[in-house]
């Protein structure tokens, strides 16, 4: 059964005005952002802010997923030599003092892209030191070799998100829930010192048994940071909302993965993976962890992932 109409808790309006800057920056320096591409609710507030989410790598991606608005079908396009650079200007240009980089699935290139996401965190570090660079990679196929070269350029936070319980992975063209845990836990064991997060989304027909199945697989290997956020169907076309899922459960979905241990929870109808991501790195006095330092800009948003 899909559900039409959305509940009270689900009525932000985007405000175009207040998106204008950030839009006249991204199209000067022609870089893509998962915000716009996604159709994410919260890009008016993130955009407002001098916050977004970095799409590299084009817009056109390999996989079906039937949830996702990122472009399908057409032909990739190679990766441009020159887009790590404009990220970094960006990031520069926005004072950004905690960024989120991420991409299409590119299965058609032989390393799935992560070569050039090495060079893009290189180029951010390059121009702004201080920047905390955070990586929502895609599964790379499970290639080893992909994820480490990924890693070995030390991203502040590697995030990788499950998406779903396993029995609704068909959601998710290409993609295997095992393999997306495995590379979880190849991190943990190979790269400790990297903080890891994932993320799931709700309101696709899963159980409560099941979502809690999910956090505690994903604190199993070895996941510090969570979100969990409501699955809106960008359009008829897509994969239909089964629930509209209460903003209590999110609270309680929250208190409960923070029991389990995880090390900072974002849970709620509007949260996306990247929404405000520069917040998982604060401790409790709201000072950044050792290494995470903020350059003084608006930290307190951030786009989609």
């Amino acid at each position: 059964m899909k559900i039409e109409r959305k509940p009270h808790w689900l009525q932000k309006k985007a405000n175009m005005k207040e998106q204008a800057e950030m839009r006249r920056l991204l199209g000067e320096l022609e870089l893509n952002t998962v915000c716009q591409q996604a159709l994410c609710p919260n890009i008016a507030e993130c955009f407002s802010c001098g916050q977004a989410t970095f799409l590299i790598l084009g817009k056109d991606c390999t996989r079906q997923c039937s949830f996702c608005n990122v472009e399908k079908g057409g032909i990739p396009q190679p990766p441009d030599a020159d887009e790590p650079r404009r990220v970094a200007e960006a990031v520069l240009r926005l004072k950004l003092s905690h960024v989120v980089i991420t991409s299409p699935t590119r299965d058609d290139l032989p390393d799935g892209g992560a070569g050039h996401y090495a060079a893009t965190v290189r180029a951010v570090r390059l121009a702004s030191p201080r920047t905390a660079v955070e990586l929502l990679a895609p599964d790379f196929q499970g290639d080893r070799l992909a994820l480490a070269t990924v890693l070995a350029v030390a991203p502040d936070i590697l995030a990788h998100n499950v998406e779903t319980v396993p029995r609704l992975y068909g959601v998710r063209s290409g993609a295997d829930y095992a393999r997306s845990l495995e590379l979880l836990r190849r991190v943990t064991e190979g790269w400790p010192d990297i903080p890891l997060k994932s993320g799931i989304m709700l309101g696709l027909g899963e159980t409560l048994e099941e979502v809690r199945a999910v956090l505690g697989d994903l604190h199993s290997v070895g996941c510090s940071y969570l979100s969990i956020g409501q699955y809106l169907a960008p359009s008829r076309r897509h994969q239909p909302v089964v629930e509209f899922v209460r903003p209590e459960l999110f609270d309680a979905l929250r208190q409960y993965a923070l029991a389990l241990g995880f090390s900072h929870v974002e849970s709620g109808p509007y949260v996306r993976s990247s929404y405000h991501a520069a917040d998982y790195t604060k401790n409790e006095t709201g000072t950044f962890l050792a290494g995470l330092v903020t350059t003084g800009s608006p930290s307190d948003q951030s786009g989609v992932g």
